[in-house]
């Protein structure tokens, strides 16, 4: 039954090859990094690549690559806190770093140094994951928090290659999606040589589905750095702006209009007979006393959520047109990528993206770090277990809507102690919580030691 089953997943992910390029050819249009490197898509690589390739070293890795996938953005953040541990206990290691987004893949040629490689994911039927692991041949493979694919796990399995699932997470709606789809999930779960599980609850998930558990560490992004250039800057534009600054981080597709309605509803006043242009209009509007900053999670709608804001009245600064500080309006815009530091450093408070509407949150570990006191709203449940120990420490608001949301940020930033108390538990919290990159690196290298044997 697993053969058939996987058999026919793999013809209609073949089948679908030609709905993938065009798809590709679709997101190109507002992210041209969609556009790079199509074949490797589907197991094609350039004959250059070979030349890359060194003598055999000697040590655990024997000239191998490491793998890492990191699908997106967020991954490919928590992927270079562990490979920073992994390059001090694997002194020349290759990296083979690959990604499923644009956004995912810009971000991680910062972590590239020479003999490195970077490249698309292989769409996941057997002659494109073949092909990848027959070029590559890589020592062992990292999969990031939640990237399980059926013939790449097969695959895998079928070459040698070691398969892990570092800084696991499973929610209990995925789990249940994996156990009716168990016939194909299943095999690709238990194909792994390895999980280490975020939570208890991730590494109960994640065993009910038929992943190898081998460790509980917590979240990588613990452990995370932020940028000291970054904060800096963000903390002197902060200084300069006459009001406190409240953050909508990694802002989500219908979250700017909830925020719009509450924004609207706590400070646009206008008598009944006004036209409504009139009552948007930004010069019928109670003064408000926070500076607001929205930072949309994904670059395509930047332009769209600037749209939104203007035909509400309110004036717009767009990050990337920004002087020194950024020009005076109702709304800063944060147009750029891998610029979050800057942001938190600039924020007394933040609105948690993604938790207002029902997508189960952004990251809000790294906003602790930056010393960010958080405001979410009620969907956190793909970083449930972060979000519950930011709330027990008191450093995460939960509230149930954006209307409440906007009133409990804006108390906290115009009470400055408060938010100063918040501010410097952030840090202690993120602080209390470090360590599972260590120990995800030394278990890397002890898994290719013992293969080594």
């Amino acid at each position: 039954m697993e053969k058939l089953a996987l058999w026919l997943y793999s013809c209609v992910l073949w089948v679908a090859q030609p709905l993938l390029r065009r798809k590709l050819a679709r997101r190109a249009r507002t992210e041209p990094g969609y556009a790079h490197a199509v074949p490797e898509r589907f197991g094609r690589y350039p004959q250059a690549m070979d030349s890359l390739a060194p003598p055999d070293t000697g040590d655990d890795l024997g000239g191998r690559f490491v793998w890492i996938h990191a699908v997106s953005l967020g991954e490919t953040r928590a992927a270079a806190i562990l490979l920073k541990e992994l390059r001090q206990l694997l002194p020349g290691m290759r990296l083979l770093l690959t990604h499923g987004t644009a956004t995912g893949r810009a971000e991680g040629e910062k972590l590239l140094q020479p003999g490195d490689l970077q490249v698309w994911q292989p769409w996941d039927t057997p002659g494109a994951v073949g092909r990848f692991l027959s070029r590559f041949n890589p020592a062992i493979g990292l999969l990031m928090e939640t990237e399980i694919w059926p013939n790449l796990a097969a695959g895998c399995r079928a070459h040698g290659v070691p398969l892990l699932l570092a800084n696991a997470r499973l929610n209990a709606k995925s789990r249940d999606g994996a156990l009716r789809l168990a016939w194909l999930a299943r095999p690709a779960y238990a194909s792994l040589s390895a999980a280490w599980a975020q939570t208890d609850a991730d590494a109960e998930r994640l065993r009910e589905v038929g992943a190898p558990v081998r460790g509980v560490f917590g979240n990588l992004k613990f452990d995370v750095v932020p940028d000291a250039a970054q904060m800096a800057q963000g903390r002197a534009w902060r200084s300069a702006s006459t009001r406190p600054v409240v953050l909508v981080a990694s802002s989500r597709e219908g979250e700017e209009a909830l925020w719009i309605d509450a924004f609207k509803q706590k400070w646009a006043l206008a008598p009944d007979h006004q036209a409504l242009e009139a009552i948007n209009n930004i010069a019928n509007q109670v003064h408000c006393p926070v500076q607001w900053l929205i930072v949309p999670r994904h670059p395509q709608r930047f332009d769209e959520v600037e749209r939104l804001l203007q035909e509400a009245g309110l004036p717009v600064a767009r990050r990337s047109g920004w002087v020194q500080p950024p020009a005076d309006a109702d709304v800063w815009l944060g147009d750029s990528l891998g610029e979050m530091p800057l942001y938190y450093g600039m924020a007394h408070a933040a609105l948690l993206g993604g938790s207002f509407e029902p997508l189960g949150g952004q990251n809000l570990i790294e906003a602790a770090a930056c010393g960010c006191p958080v405001v979410m709203g009620p969907h956190t449940f793909n970083f449930a277990e972060a979000a519950r120990l930011a709330s027990d420490a008191g450093v995460a608001l939960r509230v149930a809507d954006m209307e409440e949301g906007v009133d409990t940020a804006t108390a906290l930033v115009l009470d400055a102690p408060r938010q100063q108390a918040l501010q410097e538990q952030a840090v202690a919290f993120t602080q209390g919580h470090r360590g599972a990159a260590l120990a995800t690196a030394l278990a890397v290298v002890q898994t290719l030691r013992a293969r080594s044997t």
